[in-house]
């Protein structure tokens, strides 16, 4: 039921009760002001309750936006330690080709 609905709605009741005797009346129109009231809150709560949605549903794209970012970098610096390694160990392999042809009698001799 929207606002409109039940302002409408309750108006209408409180109309009725005070078509009623004195006697009945006073414990009605408590009824129906406490009913108002609950009614108030329970539309604040769910309105509260709303925006921390809002707010979770904004954090959740934030963290997923994150995570993903964090996945692409670490896996380009994977791919850069993959290169270095590589790099690294083509440097060793040569410079052993090289120590090993060091300790080789030159042909010309």
């Amino acid at each position: 039921m929207d606002e409109q609905t039940f302002q409408t709605k309750f108006n209408e009741l409180l109309d009725k009760i005070k078509e009623l005797p004195q006697d009945q009346r006073g414990q009605m129109e408590d009824l129906a002001e406490q009913t108002k009231n609950r009614r108030d809150r329970i539309q604040q709560s769910v309105s509260e309750l709303q925006g921390s949605l809002d707010y979770l549903r904004l954090s959740v794209k934030y963290l997923v936006f994150d995570l993903e970012a964090t996945r692409r970098e670490n896996a380009y610096l994977r791919k850069l330690i993959e290169q270095s390694n590589r790099d690294t160990n083509t440097k060793r392999k040569r410079k052993r080709r090289d120590d090993d042809n060091f300790l080789e009698p030159e042909q010309g001799d």
